[in-house]
């Protein structure tokens, strides 16, 4: 059973969210017998480096245990320059792409622009924080027919798709695959041992970290941990399999999940 506070298991009938603190989240987190609290983070090598001293820095352990691997795909675009080049992730600039850089780039999140800017992009808008609302600036901003070339991820949503694919001539191109681990290495599956516990970003990432705890033998552990997850879609899989201690950020970026975390740390140490 999810809850929508930090005390797991107090039932309710709505789903609710989890507010972020008021104070800072900065300082030690340990607890009274000087035990670091330790956290398991399933993200990609790429994307759980940054996490993972953000952590660090505010005094968490962490054990990084992926669940996917990041690799470029050989891609052809049909065309030399677009209207509009949409990219949702920075993986989409793991290489580069074969595309006139005058053509305008529309972006989600501020480290998918940064990739972009870095191989020579220009940025059409400020980055959108989420899919829904790249949607709509690009409804806004680009004519009806216009070519739009979208850097896509092999395992990804389809929401942009199907926004754009009848009013607007899409292409999706796969420039990278995130291919799921087929289990962790012993050392790895110890880490997990030592977690209370653990971020999720991404559904896909959390149903493969709960396979992956299985293969282990590690599920009544993956199960007892409590679990902060960046949306309640991504709360999914979790809260399929049982778990008893499911929360969920207020607003679907880090620092509303650390501040999630910070709380359910403070509560499990009173």
């Amino acid at each position: 059973m999810r809850t929508g506070g930090v005390k797991p298991r107090a039932r309710i009938g709505k789903r609710r969210l989890v507010p972020p603190r008021a104070f800072g989240i900065m300082g030690s987190w340990t607890n009274e017998r000087s035990m670091t609290v330790r956290i398991a983070l399933f993200r990609a090598r790429e994307d759980a480096a940054g996490s993972a001293a953000r952590l660090r820095r505010l005094g968490f352990s962490v054990a990084e245990l992926p669940v996917i691997e990041i690799a470029p795909l050989p891609f052809a675009p049909a065309k030399a320059r677009y209207d509009a080049v949409v990219a949702t992730s920075a993986k989409a600039f793991l290489s580069e792409a074969p595309v006139d850089r005058a053509s305008p780039l529309f972006a989600v999140g501020a480290r998918t622009a940064r990739a972009g800017e870095a191989r020579g992009w220009r940025l059409a808008a400020p980055p959108a924080p989420d899919a829904e609302r790249l949607i709509e600036t690009l409804e806004r901003l680009i004519e009806p027919g216009a070519s739009v070339l979208y850097l896509a991820g092999r395992d990804r949503k389809y929401a942009l798709e199907a926004a754009l694919g009848a009013t607007r001539a899409l292409e999706v191109v796969e420039v990278y695959a995130a291919e799921a681990r087929t289990g962790w290495r012993p050392a790895e599956a110890r880490a997990l041992s030592s977690c209370a516990f653990a971020l999720h970003y991404s559904q896909r990432s959390a149903a493969l970290a709960a396979r992956l705890a299985e293969a282990a033998s590690l599920s009544g552990r993956f199960a007892a941990m409590t679990h902060v997850c960046l949306s309640a879609d991504v709360a999914g899989p979790l809260e399929a399999l049982g778990s008893a201690h499911v929360l969920v950020a207020e607003r679907p970026d880090e620092p509303a999940l650390f501040a999630a975390l910070s709380r359910a740390a403070l509560v499990s140490f009173r």
